[in-house]
């Protein structure tokens, strides 16, 4: 089925999404990888608050690479998200309700996702060019220090995604196994 729908995403429109959708995101969603969250993680530590709220939002795993001129972004590929497992439901239970990456999820995230009603959604990896196209605006709002790793507020515009993982635990990478051993 294809989607379109807007970022941040509530928690009915999550739970209405299928594993295997195609989903054409319009909104806002926010950058952070490895390093961002290992601060986000530190900061809750802490006891601090995060530098954005958890609630409703989408996080793209992905490190721009620079900006052309007149170009918000440069090439926005996704970033392997299994990279930012161990920090994953700590955020998914602070109201994270979407991330956007490539590559398989931890039981734990797989938990937290169903746990929280979210959603894991997986951007074409080697398709960078193709995405920032679909990225209107882009503004560091933390961690600048960071570089590419700094977490950015992106303005998107149809930005094409599939569910990998749903709201029920439905993924979609076993799926395709097993409808590809049944074909064999």
């Amino acid at each position: 089925m294809e989607r379109h729908i807007t970022a941040p995403i509530d928690k009915e429109t999550a739970r209405e999404l299928r594993a295997g959708d195609y989903v054409y995101l319009t909104g806002t969603i926010y950058t952070a990888r490895d390093a961002a969250h290992k601060r986000m993680q530190e900061a809750l530590d802490r006891g601090e608050a995060l530098p954005i709220e958890m609630k409703g939002n989408v996080i793209y795993y992905m490190g721009p690479s620079p900006a052309r001129e007149g170009r918000p972004i440069g090439s926005a590929g996704p970033t392997t998200a299994s990279r930012m497992d161990k920090y994953t439901p700590k955020l998914l239970d602070l109201g994270l309700i979407g991330m956007i990456g490539k590559g398989k999820r931890s039981q734990a995230v797989k938990d937290a996702i169903v746990r929280n009603g979210a959603v894991y959604f997986a951007a074409v990896g080697g398709a960078g060019a193709l995405l920032a196209g679909a990225i209107k605006a882009s503004e560091v709002i933390a961690y600048d220090d960071l570089g590419t790793e700094a977490i950015r507020r992106l303005t998107v515009e149809n930005f094409p995604a599939i569910v990998v993982i749903d709201a029920e635990g439905r993924d979609l990478y076993e799926t395709a196994v097993k409808e590809s051993q049944k074909r064999h």
